[in-house]
C-alpha cells in the first residue's frame, strides 16, 4: 500500500511539474502581446544601480503579472520564487523555471523554517528573492511576518513592487487571482527601497510589518473588491 501510495505521489508531482512547465510557456508567449510600462521609485532600471539582491514584495494575486513583466524588463537580474511545499507549489516552481527563475520550497506552514535558511544562502548566492507574503492560501493582502525576518537575516532591503492592469481576467480563487488579457497594458510599479533593521524587539517588529503592509495595501487599486465578488472580467477606464 505504501508503494501504490508513493508511486501515485511521483505521478501525481510529475503532471504537475508538466504542467506548470506549458503555463510557463503559454506566459512567456502571453507577456508578448503585453504593453508594458515601467513606474521606477527606486532605480531598478539602472543595471548599476542596485548590484546586490532585492526582496521583491508583491501579493499572492499579481504573481502572473509580475512574472510576465520581469521575463520582459528585468531578465538580466537573477532571481528566486518562494512556493509552497504543496503539490501546487511544484506546479509554481515549474512555472519559475521556465520563467527564468529558481524556486525555493516552503511556506509558514510547511518547511517554513527551512525554506527561510534556503531563501538567505540564495541571496547569498546573489539572487533576488521574490516573495508573496499572504500567499500561499491567505488572508488576501495580510502581511505574514516571514518577509520581514527574512530581511533581517539577509539586510537585503525590500521592494514593494505592484501591478496595475489596464484590462484583466479574475479567478474565482481566495485572492481572485489577476491575469491581464491579452495585447492590454500592464503597468509595473517599483517603490522606494525599504530598510528593515537586523535588531529589533517586539513592538519594532510588529511595527515594521504594518508599515511594510500599509505600503503594500497603498498600492493595490482593488482593496474595495468583495472576496465573493465573481465578476469574471474588469476593464480599467483609463
Amino acid at each position: 500500500m505504501k508503494h501504490k501510495q508513493q508511486g501515485r505521489e511521483i505521478r501525481t508531482s510529475f503532471k504537475v511539474r508538466g504542467l506548470g512547465a506549458l503555463v510557463g510557456w503559454l506566459l512567456r508567449l502571453y507577456s508578448v502581446t503585453l504593453r508594458i510600462k515601467v513606474v521606477d521609485h527606486c532605480g531598478l532600471t539602472d543595471r548599476g544601480k542596485h548590484e546586490k539582491p532585492l526582496l521583491w514584495c508583491l501579493w499572492h494575486n499579481r504573481i502572473a503579472g509580475t512574472l510576465m513583466a520581469r521575463r520582459r524588463v528585468f531578465g538580466w537580474r537573477k532571481g528566486a520564487v518562494l512556493t509552497s511545499a504543496s503539490h501546487d507549489g511544484a506546479g509554481l516552481a515549474a512555472v519559475a523555471k521556465v520563467m527564468g527563475l529558481e524556486a525555493v520550497r516552503g511556506s509558514s506552514s510547511r518547511r517554513g523554517s527551512a525554506a527561510l535558511r534556503e531563501m538567505v544562502r540564495a541571496v547569498g548566492r546573489g539572487l533576488d528573492i521574490c516573495v508573496t507574503p499572504d500567499g500561499p492560501r491567505g488572508p488576501r493582502y495580510q502581511l505574514s511576518p516571514g518577509l520581514i525576518k527574512l530581511a533581517q537575516m539577509t539586510g537585503s532591503p525590500v521592494m514593494a513592487v505592484h501591478i496595475h492592469f489596464g484590462s484583466a481576467f479574475r479567478l474565482k480563487t481566495w485572492d481572485r487571482f489577476v491575469l491581464p488579457l491579452p495585447f492590454s497594458k500592464l503597468t509595473i510599479i517599483f517603490d522606494e527601497l525599504l530598510d528593515v533593521p537586523r535588531q529589533m524587539d517586539d513592538d519594532a517588529f510588529e511595527a515594521k510589518r504594518i508599515e511594510v503592509e500599509n505600503l503594500m495595501r497603498s498600492g493595490a487599486d482593488d482593496l474595495d473588491l468583495h472576496i465573493n465578488d465573481h465578476s469574471e472580467r474588469e476593464r480599467d477606464s483609463g
